[in-house]
């Protein structure tokens, strides 16, 4: 494809329609962004072959002067269909957040309102930005799952959800009311349509002979997740007021024992820093999980450069925003995040021997009374009673310790 000029396909109510888009780019000492089309339409076909008529005939269009388009029209009709990465399905948005916010979500969700933006900047669709600017969660898509975790970040969600069930339509609309399909001369589609048969009759011959290979790396794909259950060594994640970071941990004899030394857990900040951390020749060593007699395989895995490391959920501990729901009282926590929580600050604790967090959380205790009710409410006992500004100083305490506790590398 031409440098900066890039095929896209946007589903819309009118159906799934390709065009081009060019991201911004820099000339004369300003910035541009385009999208194919002329004056108040925007250009877009239903299918690669059109598009390829278009650009091969067409003699005027907004994406004329740009600095690569001299290289478009001898572009194949194959190399103008969109890829995986560059189609946006708008009209799917309302079932896409009916999904947990996972990073896969949040991931496609933020392509298609930046794809939005630009569309709405370029066109000057007002309704798009109003759309997108009526919940702070649009705006924050690319933090992650991060932006979303905790009682406030379950409200940002929330909130963004309303947005797309009340008016997403309106941001439907106005982009497909600028969307214009031009006449193309049909032998020039007929051209564009025998090239994408040809090239995918070459791809179904190319891929025959490796049917064998793509087998046998769809078998790692899927052995893959069932690495970490066979080693009995689980990736966590923990996110914090100070960031959101991946480690390791097992249990031995239910005890657990985490990735680091000395009281200190080594984490990195992402799932692919922790896997280049693990090849690593001085984090390989000198760890306390070297103890365990499958530690060999992670190691020899990294090393490799074939360690995956995915988080289960069971295994992603949220400790943002929990403070604050310990001071509003019990029946305003999530029981599920507090449960995570105090697992988390009572195994890094034993596995450094320190005991004042499970002091702390006895029942008999302030602080461990508050949380217990939280986690397993009694009819029969009385609620602990507001204020609980001393529980919640006590469980501020905790977790500063665990963060105290993280050696990031």
């Amino acid at each position: 494809m031409a440098h900066d000029i890039v095929p896209i396909e946007l589903g819309l109510p009118q159906g799934d329609l390709v065009t081009l888009w060019a991201p911004r780019w820099h000339e004369d000492g300003e910035e541009w962004e385009a999208f194919l089309g002329f004056s108040d339409d925007l250009y877009a076909f239903p299918d690669a072959a059109r598009l390829a008529a278009f650009v091969r005939t067409a003699t005027e269009h907004d994406l004329d002067d740009h600095p690569a388009w001299h290289v478009v029209p001898g572009l194949s009709a194959a190399e103008l269909n969109p890829d995986e990465d560059h189609q946006y399905d708008l009209v799917g948005v309302p079932e896409l957040v009916a999904e947990p916010p996972d990073t896969w979500t949040i991931n496609e969700l933020a392509d298609i309102v930046d794809i939005a933006r630009s569309l709405a900047d370029v066109c000057e669709l007002d309704a798009v930005h109003e759309v997108l600017d009526s919940a702070a969660g649009f705006a924050v898509l690319h933090e992650g799952t991060l932006a979303f975790s905790g009682k406030d970040g379950q409200r940002r969600w929330t909130e963004l959800c309303k947005v797309v069930a009340e008016r997403w339509d309106e941001l439907l609309d106005a982009i497909d009311g600028v969307v214009t399909t031009p006449e193309v001369p049909e032998d020039a589609v007929a051209t564009a349509e025998a090239e994408l048969a040809e090239a995918l009759e070459t791809a179904a011959e190319d891929t025959e002979p490796a049917t064998a290979e793509a087998a046998e790396v769809d078998d790692i794909e899927e052995v893959e997740p069932g690495f970490w259950g066979e080693v009995g060594i689980d990736p966590i994640r923990i996110i914090t007021s100070q960031g959101e970071y991946y480690s390791l941990r097992c249990y031995l004899d239910d005890d657990p024992v985490f990735l680091g030394s000395d009281g200190m857990i080594d984490v990195t900040t992402s799932p692919r820093a922790l896997a280049r951390f693990l090849a690593e020749e001085g984090a390989l060593e000198g760890n306390d999980l070297t103890r365990v007699s499958t530690w060999p395989e992670v190691r020899d895995k990294a090393t490799a450069g074939e360690l995956s490391v995915d988080v289960d959920e069971d295994n992603t501990y949220v400790l943002t925003g929990l403070d604050a729901d310990l001071a509003a009282g019990p029946s305003e926590v999530d029981p599920a995040q507090l449960d995570l929580a105090e697992e988390l600050l009572l195994d890094a604790a034993t596995w450094a021997g320190d005991d004042s967090v499970e002091a702390a959380l006895q029942p008999s205790e302030r602080l461990g009374w508050l949380v217990s009710f939280a986690l397993r409410p009694d009819p029969n006992r009385l609620p602990p009673s507001a204020p609980f500004d001393a529980e919640v100083a006590t469980w501020r305490k905790l977790v500063e310790g665990l963060e105290e506790r993280l050696r990031v590398h």
